[in-house]
This record gives C-alpha cells, structure tokens and sequence, in this order.
C-alpha cells in the first residue's frame, strides 16, 4: 500500500516545486534513498509527462571518490555531468544518509578539488541558475537520532514539515520581502553578537518551498564589505562532514578576520575550510528563518537553516538572485536562533526593530509568527 504522506510529497516536489510541464526533462539524484519512494517520484513525473532521469548514489561509494579525487580525473567528471546537467530542465534532489558523518575523513584538498571541478561547476552554476530544482531529505533513523526523536516520530515531523501549506507562507513572506528590498543598515544583537552591516540595493528573494523542502525563509546578502563585529552562533552545524559547535566570527570589512569554535580541533577545521579560497571569508547571504515547526536544531542544515525565530549569516558564495558579488566553492550556512530558549536577541532595520526574541513585532510581519502559519 502506498504511503499518502509519500504520495503527498511527491506530488508536491513535482507539482508545486518544480512544476514539471510536458516534455520537461528532470534528473533526479538519489543518495541513500529507499526504492518504493524513488519509484512512486518516477511515476509523479510520469504523469506530469515529464521525461525522468535517475541517478542513484551511496555516500559510502562518493566517499571513495572523493578520496581519490585528482585535478584530471574531476575535471573529466566535472565536464561529464555538466553536460548532462545541461540537458536538464528541472533537477530533484533526495538527500538520504546512513550515516551523516561520513566524509568527515576526507581530505580537504581533494574535498577543494571535487568544489573547484565538480560542486561548484555543476550545481552552483548551471543546476542553481538553469533549471527548476528542488533538493529535499529523507527521513532515516540516523537523522531521528540526530533530533533526539524516535524513528516514528521523526517521519512524522518530517510529513508534517515537508508539506506545509507553502502558499500561504508565500503570501506572509511579502511585507518582510518588501522592507528587505528598501532597507539600508542592519544591526543584529544577542549575547556574544554584535553585527552590523548593509543589504542597500541587493535583492531579496523569499523561499517558499520551490527550491527546499522543507523551506521557510527570506534572504539577501550583505553589502560584501560593509560587514563589522561579531556574531556568536549557538546551532551546531556539520560540514563536508565534520562537526561544529559554538562558531564564533569577528568581521572586519566584510572579511573573517577570527573564527574559532568549541573546541581547538574544531577551530583548526573550521579555519582550514575558510581558507578554501578568497571569497570564503566573506559572507555570501543573510537570511531569516521561520518554519513553525521547526523549532530546535538537528544537525541538518536543510532543516536548521528554517528554524523559527533564527538567521543564517552564510560565509561563500552568494546566490545569483540575490548578488553581492563574492565567488567561493563554499557556501557554509550557520545559523543563530534568537528564540528566547536560546538566549533571545534583536534585529534592527534603520534603527526599528523589526524582531525581538524570534518574533517579527512589526505589524505587517505578524503573519510570519509560528502561531500565525501553523
């Protein structure tokens, strides 16, 4: 018997998300995933007579890869999927893992060479900016381990997350969009933070469950060099593998000029990958977020980056849609929620406050409260 909430997600993902026309041609990339879900994707597809593409990956066999990556050999593999990813109107991708630590032994020079060749050719340039894509996760025991939940309970925050009435949240995102697009200075305090800085004249862009799922977000990006003070973020984050606590940046003129985390190996690491390139330095977005169910974090950036009442101050590359200008093979989203568990903080646009404690107190920004979207 088909899952209803599997059906609904599908659904969602091919409808909503990507809206598949056609003769739309869609690739969708698999990593860990079970096959009934794969399979019930396919024939959503189907029936939107979209052409599917599948792509079944194990992070343990990308792992061994990535091991043995060499400029040459990534290079060929780069221009391989980019042609490919090239033949694609729309791009799905299902984000599964056994085990979320599992590349945290690899090499940072080879993990920098599979960015350079790979990452950064094939998604950040062509997927992000050339088709409709939507990238998703999947419930496994190991993330209901990560949020402290029983298996069972998790699939079911996980159903109850994933398809959330997105329109409506679309239609509350509008006043925040709107001030975002008109706002010059932004002050955001909290305990260890003091951060200043402009978004003057860069777009903003509001995430509504067209490109994540979940999703729950608006975003811009800093003015590149106007970022000064710091931020002391309080969710513990997972990159290319390896894991972090209590990140910790000072600003000057936009750039990183300390970083440190909670403990010395994890500062080594975290220096290390700031140091990638020039632009990983440098902040490429600013966000809030404002899932409503999604209220502490889980080592899942996908999830944490929504959490209600948090920001996300990104060092790497910015998003074509919202474009201060910096490149990097990066993008390392890290999240602070102001949420008064979480030792509360406010966000200034001009001088107003716009938010205190995780609650929009503007008006016109009320709808975007968890009570409101729930």
């Amino acid at each position: 018997m088909i899952d209803p909430r599997m059906a609904r997600l599908a659904e969602m993902l091919v409808k909503y998300s990507c809206k598949l026309q056609a003769g739309d041609r869609v690739l969708i990339e698999a990593f860990d995933l079970p096959e009934d879900f794969i399979i019930l994707l396919v024939n959503e597809v189907l029936r939107a007579r979209a052409i599917p593409f599948v792509e079944i990956r194990q992070n343990r066999v990308m792992r061994s890869l990535y091991n043995a990556a060499s400029e040459e050999w990534m290079k060929e593999w780069g221009d391989i999927e980019l042609y490919r990813m090239k033949k694609m109107n729309a791009y799905i991708g299902l984000r599964g893992s056994h085990n979320i630590a599992e590349m945290s032994d690899v090499d940072q020079e080879k993990m920098n060479i599979t960015n350079k060749f790979y990452t950064k050719p094939v998604h950040f340039e062509q997927r992000v900016k050339h088709t409709k894509w939507v990238v998703t996760r999947w419930p496994t025991p190991g993330m209901a381990q990560q949020a402290n939940m029983s298996t069972e309970a998790f699939e079911d925050f996980y159903f109850k997350v994933c398809t959330l009435d997105y329109a409506k949240m679309s239609r509350a995102m509008d006043p925040l969009a709107a001030l975002m697009d008109r706002t010059d200075q932004v002050l955001i305090t909290g305990p260890g933070t003091n951060l200043a800085f402009s978004i003057k004249d860069i777009p903003c862009r509001k995430c509504d469950g067209l490109r994540n799922i979940p999703d729950g977000e608006v975003y811009t990006a800093p003015v590149k060099h106007s970022v000064n003070g710091t931020i002391q973020y309080n969710a513990p984050t997972i990159f290319q593998g390896s894991s972090f606590n209590n990140i910790r940046l000072e600003f000057k003129d936009g750039r990183v000029i300390q970083a440190t985390a909670g403990t010395a190996a994890e500062t080594a690491r975290l220096n290390q990958i700031l140091d990638s390139d020039d632009g990983a330095r440098y902040v490429g977005e600013f966000a809030f977020g404002f899932n409503p169910h999604i209220t502490q974090p889980m080592r899942d950036i996908l999830f944490d980056e929504k959490i209600a009442g948090s920001i996300h101050f990104t060092p790497g590359q910015a998003y074509e849609q919202a474009d201060n200008g910096n490149r990097s093979q990066i993008h390392w989203d890290m999240v602070l929620i102001q949420t008064e568990p979480y030792g509360g903080g406010e966000i200034h646009f001009d001088g107003a406050l716009i938010r205190k404690n995780g609650l929009f107190v503007l008006p016109e920004l009320t709808g975007l409260n968890p009570d409101q979207l729930i």
